[in-house]
């Protein structure tokens, strides 16, 4: 192990950071290994083309006839590219993606060799649905399970060293028809919203037929040296270093945000980018973030499901670019402590099949009220559904981040901005339940009066919210920079769409009544807003202040992932995504198990690591440098120096023993917690357990171990340490 620490060492003043060779405009080379756009055109006949985008646009089913010719255009298309193998690509409960390739050869029965692709192949696959995570919902003896083309994500092809694969975007289903993938609700959450919205939409346009959800994320990633990544277990384990003395500059001057792009950071970036443009991932922004090595990158707005791939996809290409730079990219939420984490900020509005931004204040009365009635909706979604919003952010190393000081808080909030709250409070304060001839001058009234038409600077930035408007957009910052940001947009989408039921069906109820439209509307948007303003903070999310404020106004504050996960499984949660169609009970339930295994598995596994660091790599650096003090004290006495002489080793040596002893004696009190913890069957029981039985022992192990860093002999200590790992040279 300290070879390996020094061989990386001596290493990093030896890479070669050259620049990707593209020197041509961006559009020469996007999307150019997607089957999209004129390629399909080409490639297609006009009935099969057509019907594809029918598919597309309205989600009906393609005809047999109609995939056999698609498949073979798509063929044809990636044959010609050097394509020779194909696969389902597909994002399963494991937070990564998956595939399974085939090639397109094959043999008939009279030994003549062909390269085939058929409309079966390219609409359905059947992997090992009891090999993933599903629950409890598949057996070992029940493996049977289904991939089914979304034909909405266009395939693409993956460029890989030593080959090229055609990859079609699918869900993945069990035997039974249970989802057991992130796409599969994730539709049928954006097909709820959009039937809800466009209903609402009638109210003030009739031409409104569709209204689509979009998301531009922002992928936020640390780089670090690969060979120093490889001699630390436990970033290669787990993702993030579990011990680890702060050095002396962290970013305390601040110095790295928005900073001269280091030289080989750059070159990783050109790469990775090029590789993304091909694949039709838009990005447009990079830059330095706010910690030593972290980086961001982001790109334009698309609908929400393309998003979703975009991104999982993109995480692979930084992966796998990363090492032809030999480097590691940590997407984990918390890699260092002591310094800021990493997320994936949510940008999320609607949009309608008019050209219609529903989050973007209009200039005509009929507008502001459109895009007032969408704002509230949604600001009473987050409300009424906080803890859905919280479970889905949940993950073992987002609970690392939130709430630290570069990271929204646990409590969810919405932040709206100075202009649009003083125009909730209007509305609140104008509009009585009678609503009278004299309350109908605000639906007359002036939006940009308040909001300037430059829509990116009509708030301030709030980066303690974890749910932002943002000019014509709102932000969901919590959401970790692993997350697959499916899970949030599951969610957010379907109580959107719950809540837009909710607001017809009271609309309508006015209007049977006698009330006029308009009035019917205001009077239920003045309801919403009452029923909903204790969810709108405008401060400091990072304040002790705002965590006593939110406390009297009964909002939650979940901090750890198992009891933020509970709110899955609730009548409240089982009927809204019942309703909607977006999971079944048993559905719902399965995830709930998953996902707590999850947190069980990984913190049983960072539980192990620290154990084995500390036992084989930390302790044996300590004791032999202790063992050279102890030498040293006694060599200086048989010279004949006094007690004083060696008062400084003495004190250092009775340091590095004490934090021997601690941690030795930590270690075996974790392994016995982690021996009870596996005893027990219930999956929350096993959580709790190890929140807190074994998270406790992490945090003793982790501080003496810190502490022996800065003790030991620099040439004796094994690891890289955080000052090696947080700059890139």
């Amino acid at each position: 192990m300290q070879s390996l620490r020094f061989k990386a060492l001596e290493g990093l003043a030896g890479v070669d950071s050259t620049l990707t060779e593209h020197n041509g405009k961006i559009t020469e080379v996007f999307g150019s290994n997607v089957f999209t756009g004129k390629v399909v055109r080409e490639y297609l006949s006009d009935e099969a083309y057509k019907s594809l985008m029918n598919s597309v646009k309205n989600g009906t089913k393609l005809e047999r006839k109609m995939s056999e010719q698609i498949a073979s255009g798509m063929k044809a298309w990636a044959m010609k590219k050097g394509v020779t193998h194909y696969t389902h690509w597909f994002q399963p409960l494991t937070g990564t993606t998956a595939e399974k390739h085939d090639s397109f050869f094959t043999l008939k029965g009279d030994g003549t060799a062909l390269e085939t692709f058929d409309g079966d192949a390219l609409v359905q696959q059947e992997p090992d649905a009891s090999s993933f995570p599903n629950g409890g919902l598949r057996a070992t003896f029940e493996a049977r399970g289904y991939t089914a083309w979304d034909p909405s994500s266009p395939a693409f092809i993956l460029e890989q060293a030593y080959g090229k694969t055609l990859c079609i975007p699918t869900i993945f289903v069990s035997y039974t028809g249970e989802s057991l993938d992130y796409k599969a609700p994730l539709l049928k959450a954006l097909a709820a919203m959009d039937k809800a919205a466009v209903d609402v939409c009638n109210y003030f346009d009739k031409n409104v037929t569709k209204v689509t959800g979009t998301l531009g994320w922002e992928q936020e990633y640390f780089l670090v040296d690969e060979g120093m990544a490889n001699a630390r277990p436990d970033l290669i384990m787990t993702g993030r270093t579990v011990v680890g003395h702060a050095p002396s500059k962290g970013q305390q001057l601040e110095d790295h945000y928005f900073g001269a792009i280091p030289e080989r950071a750059y070159a990783y970036m050109r790469d990775f980018e090029v590789e993304a443009y091909k694949l039709g991932i838009p990005l447009r922004t990079r830059h330095n973030e706010v910690a030593p090595s972290q980086f961001e990158c982001a790109p334009i707005f698309e609908e929400i499901n393309i998003a979703v791939d975009h991104n999982s996809l993109l995480m692979d290409v930084m992966n796998k670019v990363a090492k032809r730079h030999k480097l590691k990219v940590l997407l984990h939420e918390k890699p260092f402590a002591g310094i800021n984490g990493s997320g994936k900020h949510n940008n999320w509005s609607m949009s309608t099949d008019t050209g219609v931004n529903l989050l973007a204040p209009g200039k005509t009365p009929k507008t502001n009220l459109m895009f007032l009635t969408f704002f509230v909706n949604t600001i009473k979604a987050v409300h009424d559904y906080a803890d859905l919003m919280r479970a889905a952010i949940a993950s073992p190393s987002n609970d690392f981040r939130l709430g630290a000081n570069e990271a929204p808080p646990a409590i969810i909030s919405v932040f709206t901005g100075k202009y649009l709250f003083d125009v909730l409070q209007e509305v609140k304060n104008r509009v009585n339940n009678k609503f009278d001839e004299q309350d109908e001058a605000i639906l007359k009234m002036d939006l940009h009066r308040h909001i300037p038409e430059l829509m990116l600077d009509n708030t301030d930035r709030n980066r303690t919210s974890p749910f932002a408007f943002t000019g014509n957009k709102f932000e969901f910052r919590a959401v970790g920079s692993s997350a697959n940001c499916a899970s949030a947009m599951t969610v957010l989408n379907t109580i959107m769409a719950k809540t837009l039921v909710d607001f017809k069906a009271e609309v309508d109820g006015l209007i049977e009544k006698g009330e006029k439209k308009e009035i019917a509307i205001m009077q239920t948007l003045r309801k919403y807003i009452v029923d909903s303003e204790k969810i709108l903070f405008e401060g400091d999310g990072y304040s002790e202040e705002w965590e006593k404020e939110a406390e009297k106004r009964g909002l939650a504050n979940v901090k750890t992932t198992p009891k933020a996960l509970d709110a899955m499984v609730t009548p409240k949660a089982t009927q809204l995504y019942t309703e909607t169609g977006v999971y079944n009970e048993k559905e719902l339930h399965a995830r709930h198990e998953i996902l707590l295994e999850d947190y069980v598995k990984k913190v049983q596994i960072e539980a192990r690591v620290i154990g084995d660091l500390a036992t084989n790599t930390i302790l044996p650096s300590a004791i032999s440098y202790l063992n050279e003090l102890v030498a040293n004290i006694n060599g200086l006495k048989a010279i004949g120096l006094g007690d004083d002489s060696v008062k400084a080793q003495k004190q250092i040596a009775a340091k590095i023993a004490e934090h021997i002893n601690v941690i030795s004696e930590n270690v075996q009190a974790m392994i016995e917690a982690r021996k009870v913890a596996n005893k027990l069957t219930d999956s929350r029981q096993k959580a709790i357990d190890y929140c807190e039985k074994i998270k406790p022992y992490f945090d003793v192990i982790r501080y003496h171990s810190d502490k022996l860093e800065f003790l030991v002999d620099d040439k004796k200590w094994a690891l890289p340490k955080y000052r090696e790992l947080l700059f890139l040279r």
